[in-house]
């Protein structure tokens, strides 16, 4: 079944035209990002946009949300006054589901204890004519590469890791639920034009090399923030031999070096993705523009005139590496990660071996990895960790139990969990005799924040390939080398392992019984969509106070946060994931994994009410219980990881009027102005150092706030000192309209009530 081919048509009855006017105006060769992003502008223009400066307004093709997201995205939908959705729209249950015993169980256990939720999504997306994926059809970014990605759209997503489609030549971008709203209402949808990454691969990967261990490096060269505001484009011929999954792969990880978003070229290889998932007709369209969907010849032979920065990797001489623990750039090549755990003294036997979820549960990285479980069987090996599979979605793991891999894993004694996210996010009941021991695990995911997986700060969690993870699994030692080092067998002797072998795809096609997809009604007008207004699970919005007018005054400091804060610091997922349809008592997780910088320690910061120390967020209730705002201070690239709105919404919830910080991460900064709040970034970053335990602060300058123009922060000390600083903000007039209506919903349904 191809969906929105009507859609499909369109955009590519369109875009050669609008790549040649893009290509006049701007006077020379375009890159594949550029022309998307000018043939999905919301209105045409006569002159370029400047990169990494011009606010820019598109028109995305569509939008995807999964299930923890969805909730407050469609709960903020609800409110905007229309019918149905204006452009095609999904939602995928992906989220809530608990890994803890095995596919069957868990899922069972899921749609029971999810009840409630399930139904409300399924309602909803019936009424406002939205594609429903119910639990266990598999993880919102697989069914996206299987289902909707196209070469050459526009799409965004209320899940950071949206960009996987880009492995299928789309701009697929993460975004907070609030954007979502905007385009689902017909509204565009507001970028910085961002600035241009240009990865030029040579050579072919081969042996032990997988297409993760490409982001794995560049994860290593760009950092967790060089890649903020930017789009990385791949290209050169090592992109062209890649497998489409194994390009979803780079593009999926992308989100770890904050990128706005990965994208190859249009090639053979995704032509034949779409036709071995049954969008021949797709191919088609894309083989007769073909062109438009590749970067112009010139670009390719001199990549530096148009990238504002390029890389270049040979793969075939790039080495499998490991990353980690605790941040997903921490890059280490194969032949080092042995030497690097033993000096950094890290847990050398590796208890769990993870693969699957979003970013690694393809076809050829479940043949491959069962190659290696093959080897284990045939050569007498043990499989000495705990070792899980992730499907990632029903059309894989059915494909994959048909052609006997599931039956290899079972074999070797690994567990297969629901086609869901699982551990990846923290749905993970794990099994651990001391949860206080330090110990290491390795998976095949994207993330490995302290406490992201099983919530256990002393857990050391490493990223690679589903193959490096495979077969540390079988030496369960992270200190084993596949490359180089022998295994004992069961009985003593000592073999290695040979190089894995896979199928990019499968010889005898995919396959399925349910894909578990539900289509919405044709008329959704009679729809109800209940919410009990004694629910803990749902809970209606009320709209934020729209902006007093003045300048924001005696202001207390609520938390400090040193180094590392991510949206799972800010707003933690694992156990809190039910209350995602809560605003209320979600926001009981308000920054409770944040490090005050006045004690080091998490959850407890002070209360200058009453001089004692407590919970986060029962300090910002007690503020705001006594008509009192706050201010959040950060360090640098405050808000990355997780697109999760929440994060904005629950400080805006409870009181706290400002965030400033050294740096923001592209989304969180996104989804704080759209809820009406202020992010402000020290214009002098040592100013941090300023700040002190029991300040009352002042911002001056709200009542001339225009574009590009900074705000004074002054901190009134408690010894009767004060200190003024300057701070900078990225507003413009829109944003700004945003905070002063009390967040873009406001200003959205006063725009729906004019045209009523």
């Amino acid at each position: 079944m191809v969906f929105d081919i009507d859609m499909i048509k369109k955009v590519y009855a369109a875009l050669p035209g609008k790549v040649e006017a893009t290509r006049k105006m701007l006077g020379r060769p375009l890159t594949l990002a550029e022309k998307i992003l000018y043939a999905h502008l919301y209105t045409a223009t006569t002159s370029p946009f400047e990169r990494g400066k011009s606010y820019v307004e598109f028109a995305p093709d569509r939008v995807a949300m999964q299930d923890a997201t969805a909730q407050m995205a469609l709960l903020q939908f609800m409110t905007c006054g229309r019918d149905k959705v204006a452009v095609p729209s999904t939602v995928h249950c992906d989220h809530l589901i608990q890994a803890k015993v095995g596919a069957a169980e868990d899922l069972a256990t899921a749609i029971d204890t999810n009840k409630e939720v399930y139904d409300f999504l399924s309602s909803i997306s019936n009424k406002y004519g939205i594609g429903f994926w119910k639990p266990g059809a598999g993880i919102i970014h697989q069914v996206v590469l299987e289902n909707y990605a196209f070469p050459g759209g526009l799409m965004i997503g209320t899940d950071s890791h949206t960009p996987n489609a880009g492995g299928l030549g789309m701009l697929a971008i993460g975004v907070g639920g609030a954007d979502a709203v905007d385009v689902m209402a017909g509204l565009p949808w507001e970028l910085k034009m961002p600035k241009l990454i240009g990865v030029k691969l040579n050579g072919k990967l081969s042996g032990w090399a997988s297409p993760k261990d490409v982001i794995l490096k560049v994860a290593g060269i760009l950092t967790v923030k060089g890649g903020t505001g930017c789009i990385v484009e791949y290209f050169g011929e090592g992109a062209d031999s890649m497998s489409a999954t194994g390009k979803g792969t780079i593009c999926n990880m992308g989100a770890e070096i904050g990128a706005t978003c990965s994208v190859f070229a249009y090639d053979d290889k995704i032509s034949q993705y779409l036709k071995s998932t049954e969008r021949a007709e797709v191919a088609a369209l894309a083989d007769g523009i073909k062109e438009h969907l590749r970067p112009d010849a010139e670009v390719y032979a001199d990549p530096s005139k148009y990238y504002d920065q390029v890389i270049e990797l040979d793969l075939s001489e790039l080495e499998p590496h490991v990353n980690g623990p605790f941040t997903p750039d921490l890059a280490w090549p194969i032949s080092k990660f042995a030497q690097a755990v033993k000096e950094n003294n890290w847990p050398e036997k590796l208890e769990v071996a993870l693969i699957g979820s979003c970013t690694n549960s393809s076809y050829e990285d479940i043949s491959r990895s069962a190659s290696l479980a093959k080897q284990a069987i045939d050569k007498n090996l043990e499989m000495k960790s705990e070792f899980t599979i992730t499907p990632g979605s029903e059309l894989v793991r059915f494909t994959i139990e048909r052609d006997g891999l599931l039956n290899t894993f079972d074999q070797v004694g690994g567990v297969v969990l629901a086609n869901a996210c699982g551990p990846c996010i923290g749905q993970w009941a794990r099994h651990i005799d001391d949860p206080t021991r330090k110990n290491s695990i390795i998976t095949s995911f994207n993330r490995n924040f302290a406490k992201r997986n099983d919530g256990l700060a002393s857990t050391h969690a490493f990223v690679a390939s589903p193959e490096i993870v495979t077969a540390l699994a079988i030496a369960g030692d992270l200190t084993f080398n596949p490359l180089t080092d022998k295994l004992k067998t069961k009985d003593g002797k000592e073999v290695m392992l040979d190089e894995p072998t896979g199928y990019e795809l499968p010889v005898k096609g995919f396959a399925v019984d349910d894909p578990g997809y539900q289509a919405p009604a044709a008329d959704g007008r009679g729809v109800q969509v209940a919410v009990s207004p004694s629910s803990d699970r749902l809970q209606l919005l009320e709209p934020f106070a729209a902006w007093e007018g003045t300048d924001l005054k005696g202001l207390k400091l609520l938390i400090k946060a040193k180094g590392k804060c991510t949206t799972d610091h800010i707003s933690m997922a694992g156990p809190w994931l039910k209350y995602r349809g809560h605003l209320d008592n979600i926001s009981n997780n308000m920054l409770i994994g944040a490090v005050n910088a006045f004690n080091d320690k998490t959850d407890t910061v002070k209360n200058e009410l009453t001089g004692e120390y407590g919970p986060v967020p029962a300090t910002q209730r007690a503020y705001k219980a006594a008509g009192l705002g706050s201010v959040v201070v950060g360090d640098e690239n405050y808000g990355e990881g997780s697109s999760r709105e929440h994060a904005a919404m629950e400080p805006r919830h409870l009181g706290v009027r400002a965030i400033l910080v050294k740096s923001f991460a592209r989304i969180h900064e996104t989804n704080l102005k759209k809820q009406g709040m202020l992010g402000l970034t020290f214009a002098n970053k040592e100013d941090y150092d300023k700040i002190q335990e029991d300040d009352n602060i002042d911002i001056i300058g709200l009542t001339t706030f225009t574009p590009g123009k900074p705000l004074t922060v002054v901190l009134n000390h408690k010894n009767g000192t004060k200190d003024e600083i300057q701070v900078n903000h990225t507003y413009n007039e829109q944003q700004i309209e945003w905070f002063k209506a009390g967040g873009a919903l406001n200003v959205i349904r006063a725009q729906a009530a004019k045209k009523a």
